[in-house]
């Protein structure tokens, strides 16, 4: 055994895999559901954990053979150059797996992007927002599924709500639920003004069969509508766009990426139970319903994070105190830095709450 697979802990986390495996095999399990439901999801947390961590030691079983090689002479400096780099960014990805401790960090991701008051400067930084978030997952490897996108009217959109599939796709993206600065000359004005725009980005952890949300059909106000096209094949021709209303929480979310009614709602139920499940475990943890606040208010004094673009160019984390003057990297979905620094920063929180 390596001394990396001893700090690592794999063979440990594999023979838990291996007894929760064989736990949930047994029929009697499934009569208890809060201790079936806790072992699926231990179970789905350390199938991650063990894929990635025999990724890395592969890495490392890899560079042996290359230094092996080079020491009989072999001219391999180039592969071992790379080998090397690609190892130490898996050795960052395996520090940052130690930070995911919270329940929820494993599941998949529902987020919405909505823009503040401005109009279509406003829209526009939310259009902005999503494809920072889209490149994102397409460098993480994450899958996206666009549920809703409502565009503006003369330049970006009004709302966008996208799935995202993935190792910790919640543990990443919680981190950047709050509203977005935005400082830059607007391509909008043609006297070329400086405007200040915000945009709000709130993301719920996707609910799996092993989490009950029971909803009764008395509590739900479904309209359908005609869903938005941009033209040609692309006008949907039916009322197939889902919209729901949860009455007791006041809670709208709706679809209409879908041609088929039956598919939009289905989708639709999703994001709500999502959003039921992620109100009740803050109401768990009896926090202020920070989310739902920033919503009436998507303004100056509440964003978490400002990206100035004139009369200089930086990207400033408001909580972690991060900042970086490579703008263009971050708005193409370069915020592994940020997640880093605000994952850290909450680490630090619950380290300090422990010892009070």
């Amino acid at each position: 055994m390596t001394s990396s697979e001893v700090f690592f802990d794999l063979p440990a986390k594999k023979k838990r895999l291996e007894f929760l495996i064989a736990e949930l095999s047994k029929p009697e399990i499934w009569q208890d559901k809060k201790k079936s439901v806790g072992l699926q999801q231990e179970k789905k947390r350390l199938e991650g954990e063990v894929r990635f961590l025999d990724g890395l030691f592969r890495s490392k079983e890899d560079l042996d053979v290359l230094f092996e090689l080079a020491g009989e002479g072999e001219s391999v400096i180039p592969e071992i150059e790379t080998g090397l780099a690609a190892f130490s960014e898996r050795l960052d990805e395996a520090e940052l797996q130690t930070l995911f401790d919270e329940e929820d960090d494993p599941r998949n991701a529902i987020m919405t992007i909505h823009p503040g008051a401005g109009g279509t400067e406003s829209q526009d930084w939310a259009q902005i927002l999503f494809r920072m978030y889209l490149r994102f997952a397409e460098r993480k490897g994450f899958k996206t599924e666009i549920l809703d996108l409502t565009a503006g009217e003369e330049a970006g959109l009004k709302s966008a709500t996208v799935r995202m599939e993935g190792d910790f796709v919640y543990g990443h993206l919680n981190q950047e639920i709050g509203v977005h600065r935005l400082v830059r000359i607007s391509p909008f004005d043609s006297a070329k003004r400086r405007h200040t725009s915000f945009a709000a980005v709130f993301v719920y952890p996707e609910i799996d069969d092993d989490i009950q949300i029971e909803i009764s059909p008395d509590e739900l106000k479904i309209d359908t509508y005609r869903a938005g096209g941009k033209g040609g094949q692309h006008v949907n021709t039916t009322d197939s766009a889902v919209r729901i209303t949860h009455l007791p929480t006041g809670i709208i979310v709706q679809c209409q990426n879908e041609r088929s009614q039956h598919k939009n709602k289905a989708a639709a139920m999703k994001v709500l139970k999502s959003r039921l499940y992620e109100l009740e475990q803050r109401r768990k943890r009896e926090k202020i319903d920070k989310l739902e606040d920033a919503k009436t208010e998507i303004a100056w004094g509440n964003q978490i994070r400002s990206y100035v673009l004139h009369p200089y160019r930086m990207i400033k984390d408001n909580r972690t105190k991060l900042e970086t003057g490579n703008t263009d990297d971050v708005l193409d979905g370069g915020l592994d830095d940020f997640i880093k620094a605000e994952l850290v920063y909450r680490k630090q929180q619950k380290n300090n709450k422990t010892a009070q």
